[in-house]
Order: structure tokens, then C-alpha cells, then sequence
């Protein structure tokens, strides 16, 4: 395998298999910062404490919190053909969803560090039937190992964004060479698949997001009646996965705004729920008061600001507001996924840099289902229009229902394309029963 690779894949597996006396250090670093459960830290080496089940086991993997929300919907289908699902992430955060919202029957694992005796180890282990990538997480030794073991690979929801398709362009025969050991890639949209085409992707099928059919989240109903009563009749705006950077102005928007509606209540979702403590300190800076979830207190009358740092309750708070700015999306981040929002019954302002999510906002924004804030003045109109107008609000929740709608059906194209697969798998079941 390694004579036929380019010369940056045969580097890189040797700096991997080099770096590995150094993974203890690395894992403690991590510890330190929150990155790693110490309890599962055997699992980032390829460790398990658990037992591979009987049967064919489909392996799922994404980077992080919306990779596996994404495959949602997919991973319920997938059960009910009665297959064995292997589930990987690399983030703390995503194995606590994972435990939260998924069936107790789907195994989670840290994804191994990406050197090839880690690697190897893990499949080892696991001896996966097939694999399934969600979106971009393309971990080489991870790729090279599993092709080599004629491990049949599937890129699902692939998504190449304006900023890698360049970078990624630049090292075409690396890329080429990871991309060409997928059987088959599930993209998005037209452009990413012309984008995964152009970087060696063999066999591209467009099949939508999967993002846009996953359900809408839960939300405990006792908490949702407790945030309720104690914010009834205040307006209130939701500020969903916050990145550094719009905090600060999302507290002069609401200073702006209070002016209009003294009794404004902002609620600040952050992206990492770990910044909450740092968020607080930046809005009582600025003058205007901060409630922490955290510490489990509910906002107050004198609550300006709400700072939601907790994991796994933005069902609850998409519940709530009538108006939810979208974050990630004032800095160049990307933008976040407005999707989930939208089934909630939100109307979505956002800012200019949603590249994450190019072909959703192009459609929300063309059938007025969304507002784009290009500046702060233009985010505080926006937000100031909708709080003061139900009908608008109204009006943009239906076009914005009637694009989701539109945009919908990734899953059933997906399981689709996966069929040849899922097919084999079923008669290795009839024959392990036979």
C-alpha cells in the first residue's frame, strides 16, 4: 500500500507511527483542557472496554456534534434492518449527545489518533462490514488502513466548503488518493459533488443534506413549562451557537433594542458551553446583567442576558423565542445549521458568512424565509422588525417551512444509493442464521 502512495501520505504515516511515545503527553494535555473523557482515554488508542456484537456491524463516523446528529435519521433506519451500529467522534460533546439522544444499543467510541498502530488496533477490534464518513473528517491512516483491509467505504453527506476545496486543491494527488479509496461519495449539492469530482472522487452521487431531514430536537417539557412562566411576556431572542467574537454584538444589539422593548430578554446559546463563565464577565462589562444556566438559576426580572451553557437544550430554547439569530455566522466561522430552528417554529436572522450551509440560506434568504445582518446596525433592524411584527414573523416561518420541505428527501436518496450494500449485509445475516 505505502510504495503507491504520494509522497505526502507516506510521510505523514511515518511522522504518525513516529509521534506515538508522545500520545501520553498529548492525552494528558487534553485532560487538562476537558478534550478527553479520562474515563474512555484507552478508546483514542484503540482500546475498547467493549465487545464487538455478533453480525454485521456498520461503522459510522463524524467529527463532531452535527456530523452525528446528522446521521440520525439514518442510524434509526439502519436498526430497524436490524444491523449492529459502531458510532465514532472525536469531541467530549458529541459522546454526551450521543448518550442523551441515541438508543442504548448504539456503541459509541473516541475515534482512534490517527496513526496506523492505533488504528490498526481499532480494527482490530471491530472488524467493521462497511464505513460510513459523514461530511469531511478524512483521517488518512484511518482511510488507508480500512481500504487496505478491503473495508468497503462510503463518504455520506460530503460537503467540500469554499475554504478547503482551494487548500485541498493545492495537494491534489493527496487528496486524490484518499478520496479514490471510497467506493462511492454522497454529496450534497451539485457543487460539492463537482468539488469532490475534481479533487478524485470516483463515483459522486448527489444526494442532498441529511441535515435538513433530521427531527426536530427534544426538549423537557417541565423545564420548557419553568422557562415559560418565569419569561411570560417579555419579548425574547435567542443567540444559538455563539462563536467569539459576536457576543459583544449581540450586547449592544440588545442595549440598542431594550430601548424599544424594555422588558427584552436575549438568550446566549454559546457554541462550547465551557466559554459560559467568559461570556458572563464580557456582558456585565458592558453593563447589562447575566444570568448563568450553569449554575441553574433561571433568568430573573432584571435579566438582561441569558447565557444557556449547558450541552443539548437548544430544543428547549428554539421553543421559546419566536426570533433566533443563527451564530457562527458575524465572524467567518461559517454559520451554524438553521434547519432545526426553522421545524421549531423560529424566525432566522443571520450574518454574512454562512459558507457551511451556502445552498440552505441562499433558499431560506430568496423566499424570505431568513434576513441576512451584514453589519450590526442592520442586525439590530432585523431583529427589530421581526420582534415587533407577528405577521412578518409569520410570513417568514412559512417560506422558510416550504423551502425545508422543498430541500428534504436526503435521507431516503441516501439509504438508496446504500442499498447494494445494506442488500449484502442482509444476506450475511440470512447466512449467519441459516
Amino acid at each position: 500500500m505505502t510504495s503507491s502512495l504520494p509522497m505526502t501520505l507516506r510521510v505523514y504515516r511515518k511522522l504518525s507511527s513516529a509521534m506515538v511515545p508522545l500520545a501520553p503527553a498529548l492525552i494528558r494535555q487534553r485532560l487538562k483542557q476537558g478534550k478527553e473523557d479520562p474515563a474512555r482515554v484507552g478508546e483514542r488508542r484503540g482500546v475498547s472496554a467493549d465487545v464487538r456484537p455478533n453480525g454485521p456491524l456498520v461503522w459510522i463516523h463524524g467529527a463532531s456534534v452535527g456530523e452525528v446528529l446528522a446521521a440520525a435519521g439514518l442510524i434509526e433506519r439502519l436498526r430497524a434492518l436490524n444491523l449492529q451500529i459502531l458510532l465514532t467522534s472525536g469531541t467530549v460533546t458529541s459522546a454526551a449527545i450521543v448518550a442523551r439522544r441515541f438508543p442504548a444499543d448504539i456503541i459509541h467510541q473516541y475515534v482512534p489518533y490517527d496513526s496506523p498502530r492505533y488504528v490498526a488496533r481499532f480494527l482490530d477490534h471491530w472488524r467493521p462490514s462497511l464505513a460510513l464518513f459523514i461530511e469531511s473528517d478524512l483521517w488518512p491512516n484511518l482511510i488507508l488502513s480500512s481500504a487496505a483491509r478491503r473495508l468497503p467505504l462510503v463518504l455520506i453527506n460530503g460537503r467540500m466548503s469554499q475554504r478547503s476545496f482551494p487548500r485541498w486543491s493545492r495537494m491534489s494527488a493527496t487528496i486524490s488518493a484518499l478520496l479514490g479509496k471510497f467506493e462511492v461519495c454522497l454529496a450534497q449539492s451539485k457543487l460539492d459533488a463537482e468539488r469532490f469530482a475534481a479533487l478524485g472522487s470516483r463515483n459522486v452521487v448527489i444526494t442532498g443534506n441529511l441535515k435538513l431531514d433530521v427531527a426536530a430536537p427534544p426538549a423537557d417539557p417541565a423545564r420548557l413549562e419553568r422557562l415559560m412562566s418565569v419569561t411570560r411576556g417579555r419579548p425574547i431572542i435567542v443567540a444559538a451557537s455563539t462563536h467569539p467574537g459576536e457576543e459583544e454584538i449581540l450586547c449592544e444589539a440588545h442595549r440598542t433594542l431594550a430601548g424599544f422593548f424594555p422588558s427584552l430578554l436575549t438568550v446566549i446559546v454559546p457554541r462550547h458551553a465551557d466559554r459560559g463563565e467568559a461570556i458572563a464577565r464580557t456582558v456585565e462589562a458592558g453593563g447589562l446583567r447575566a444570568t448563568l444556566r450553569s449554575r441553574e438559576e433561571l433568568p430573573t426580572a432584571t435579566t438582561d442576558i441569558y447565557v444557556a451553557d449547558t450541552m443539548g437544550e437548544l430544543g428547549l430554547f428554539y421553543r421559546l423565542a419566536p426570533v433566533v439569530f443563527m451564530g457562527g455566522s458575524l465572524v467567518p466561522h461559517g454559520g451554524q445549521n438553521p434547519i432545526e430552528a426553522v421545524k421549531l417554529g423560529a424566525s432566522i436572522v443571520h450574518g454574512p458568512h454562512v459558507f457551511n450551509f451556502t445552498d440552505v440560506y441562499e433558499a431560506l434568504d430568496r423566499a424570505g424565509g431568513a434576513r441576512q445582518a451584514a453589519t450590526p446596525e442592520a442586525l439590530v433592524k432585523q431583529l427589530g422588525q421581526l420582534l415587533a411584527n407577528p405577521a412578518a414573523r409569520d410570513e417568514a416561518l412559512a417560506a422558510s417551512t416550504r423551502v425545508v420541505e422543498q430541500l428534504g428527501g436526503a435521507l431516503e436518496r441516501t439509504l438508496t444509493a446504500l442499498e447494494p450494500y445494506l442488500l449484502q449485509l442482509r444476506l450475511e445475516m440470512g447466512a449467519g442464521n441459516a
